[in-house]
């Protein structure tokens, strides 16, 4: 079977804040009609990368086509096609729920009727129709992680870029996520997810790019990871540690033989 054509296409694509390069020579394809797990350790530029693929910063060089528009010279072309859900989402805490997501069909001109079908769908399906017009400065942390991501999926986009979107969920929420993410492939869309539980990208995506110190250090399905990783690597935990581990994780395994 051919492999689905890309939807996000990277190519040397590099951020740099003053002396500091948080993202280097990024290169990566992703498929239309996956998911695609990003790793790497706090710091490695995983959110730099998404902020630059959503079109929300401006690249230093190199280049990103995603769902076929320019990340640097269309860049509202490419927020109207992808949904983005932040590791700390800002929602506005005077506005209910519900006020959030008409907002949020507003920026993407959902027509009105058809924003209120889908905003009753999605807080019925988050499990929040019964709170939709509460303050959100009421809400659990939770809560609002499901309210942003409802806000993210409201226009339907073509390509997901969610960081960290199981943060503060309880066990029950979190399956619900993974489970939407699933029916969502199903249908077509794209996902790109950052996330640093394992064993979400583990269950769920189709390949993985993982990251470190702004260098794609690997990328491919899980079988090719552990034939890019050294032996013993047979989970992605294994292989993670096996192509990010420094002087701290020897250090660490050092100590524990010790005691």
């Amino acid at each position: 079977m051919a492999p689905p054509s890309p939807i996000i296409q990277a190519s040397g694509l590099t951020k740099r804040f003053g002396k500091l390069t948080a993202v280097r020579e990024l290169t990566l394809e992703v498929g239309a009609g996956q998911v695609f797990g990003f790793l790497g350790p706090n710091g490695a530029g995983k959110t730099t990368t998404i902020r630059m693929l959503t079109g929300l910063v401006r690249p230093t060089s190199g280049s990103a086509l995603v769902a076929g528009y320019d990340v640097t010279l269309e860049p509202r072309e490419v927020k109207r096609r992808v949904g983005y859900l932040a590791e700390t989402p800002y929602l506005y805490p005077k506005l209910s729920g519900r006020e959030f997501l008409s907002f949020m069909a507003g920026l993407y001109e959902v027509p009105a009727a058809v924003a209120r079908q889908r905003a009753s769908r999605l807080l019925n399906l988050f499990e929040l129709a019964d709170r939709a017009d509460e303050l959100v400065e009421t809400y659990s942390h939770g809560m609002r992680q499901k309210l942003a991501l409802a806000g993210a999926m409201l226009h339907e986009p073509p390509v997901l870029f969610l960081d960290e979107p199981t943060s503060g969920l309880d066990p029950r929420s979190a399956r619900l996520v993974k489970d939407l993410l699933v029916a969502l492939v199903e249908r077509g869309h794209t996902v790109f997810l950052s996330t640093h539980v394992l064993e979400i990208a583990e269950q769920l995506c189709h390949r993985v790019g993982i990251i470190d110190r702004g260098q794609v250090v690997a990328t491919g399905t899980l079988d090719e990871l552990r034939q890019q990783a050294q032996r013993n690597a047979y989970s992605l935990e294994d292989i993670f540690l096996q192509l990010t581990g420094g002087s701290e994780e020897r250090e660490l395994a050092a100590f524990l033989r010790e005691r």
